[in-house]
């Protein structure tokens, strides 16, 4: 993410070229958590795919309005101690002037605030993935709102805040590792230590019951993370937030590769499932450190996590949690591995002068990577389980073990993603208009 605040010998005029690029990359944003619904959906089992895809979009309801009424000022108003901010003259978006730029920028405030808006929109949406299957839809979304207003906008203080004690550390994230991944990721395994595994896990085959609409999913938040990452410049006038595109591109293509290479060694074949997470792997690892390698680190980059995340999801499996869709896997191993190969592979000709080891800078920036990395991590996990506790020993956090059985989308949404109905009638009139006899006429109906 762009410094908050830069010094400038002349005040900047707003730049409508800016402001438009800005709104753009802020829908692009948005269109990711549908993506991100589509994602989770399909790789769930039919009985639970419409509580996951409510699952996302719940948070856009939710920490939208928490956005508007204070969570802009918590994340992105003035500093207090270096952990959280403020400004009352945001509250509500009140007292914010049309064009009244943001300090340093050639964008309106109102035009940050709605990009980084879509950023909060998401992220708690990634720790649904984890928690598949098994989970209250209220306790969800009063998830939602308590880990929002108490994890998130803190830690984007703490990264993106100018005063922020990570942003004043020289941490870099260009665009979400620390404060989105390893915040949802580690949020993700502070829950499912708390909430237990779900029924029939390690027993019962929890395959995805729609490939394609994974598939359709990774691509919506390809698509997206190019607003996502890009747009974390903000602005488009030195080259930077077009770097940043190209290394998407290339670190996504590179972990695809690399999860599909390991893959077919390990377990003999190609999968769309393993395509499709091993671009988001890339995806996750490019957002902190696409900013500052050049293409060929951005290729090692996303070929390094490409691996280590499709050998970190079956970590689930050895020490017993029960992460369902890989959200620790990928997300925080992912955001873990491309903030640290920051402090590698900064190449210094990117959005600052910061060289890493390979780039004869020392382990200088190695170490406030791993400062940054490590306090988010901690944070985001032993807050995210005391949520997960307390919700869970008023309201409960679980369905019943019945309900879970069923079908969690008929228990809670009192719906289902599928309506067989009609296919099955039209077999039935289609078997009683046949000329066959009466025998086999009544095998067919049943």
């Amino acid at each position: 993410m762009a410094p908050a605040i830069t010094l400038a010998a002349e005040a900047p005029k707003l730049s409508a070229a800016n402001t438009g690029f800005m709104l753009i990359c802020s829908a692009l944003v948005l269109i990711m958590t549908p993506g991100l619904a589509f994602f989770y959906g399909g790789m769930v089992r039919v009985k639970s795919t419409l509580n996951m895809l409510m699952m996302s979009f719940i948070s856009i309801g939710i920490v939208t309005i928490l956005w508007v009424l204070y969570g802009f000022s918590m994340a992105f108003g003035t500093d207090s101690g270096s952990v959280i901010g403020w400004n009352s003259d945001w509250l509500g978006l009140s007292n914010i002037g049309l064009t009244q730029l943001w300090d340093g920028y050639t964008i309106p405030i109102f035009v940050f605030m709605i990009f980084q808006m879509m950023f909060a929109i998401i992220t708690p949406a990634l720790i649904s993935g984890a928690l598949a299957d098994r989970v209250k839809f209220t306790a969800w979304a009063l998830f939602v709102a308590l880990w929002a207003t108490v994890v998130y906008f803190p830690v984007a203080h703490w990264v993106w805040g100018a005063g922020g004690w990570a942003y004043e550390l020289g941490v870099i994230d260009f665009a979400g590792g620390t404060a989105v991944h390893i915040n949802a990721g580690a949020g993700a395994l502070g829950v499912i230590l708390v909430i237990g595994k779900r029924v029939g896990f390690k027993k019962d085959p929890m395959r995805p019951h729609s490939l394609p609409l994974v598939m359709l999913g990774a691509g919506l938040l390809w698509f997206g993370w190019f607003g996502f990452n890009a747009g974390s410049w903000l602005g488009n006038d030195d080259g930077v937030g077009a770097l940043m595109f190209v290394n998407t591109q290339v670190a996504t293509a590179a972990a695809m590769l690399a999860w599909l290479i390991y893959e077919k060694i390990r377990h003999g074949a190609f999968t769309t499932l393993g395509a499709a997470s091993g671009a988001v792997a890339g995806l996750v690892a490019i957002t902190p450190s696409g900013g500052a390698v050049s293409p060929l680190g951005a290729i090692a980059v996303g070929a390094i996590a490409g691996v280590l995340c499709a050998m970190a999801v079956g970590l689930k499996y050895k020490f017993g949690y029960d992460d369902s869709l890989d959200v620790v896997g990928v997300h925080l191993v992912g955001g873990v591995i491309g903030s640290l190969l920051i402090g590698l592979f900064a190449s210094g000709h990117g959005q600052s002068d910061v060289e890493g080891l390979f780039y004869g800078g020392g382990l200088t920036q190695f170490w406030k990577q791993c400062a940054g990395v490590f306090a988010v991590l901690a944070y985001s996990l032993v807050v995210s389980a005391i949520l997960a506790f307390l919700l869970d020993k008023t309201i409960g956090m679980r369905v019943t073990e019945d309900e879970e059985v069923a079908g969690i989308d008929q228990a809670e949404h009192a719906e289902t993603a599928y309506d067989f109905s009609g296919a099955g009638g039209g077999a039935a009139r289609t078997a009683a208009t046949a000329p066959v006899a009466p025998a086999a006429s009544k095998k067919v109906d049943a």
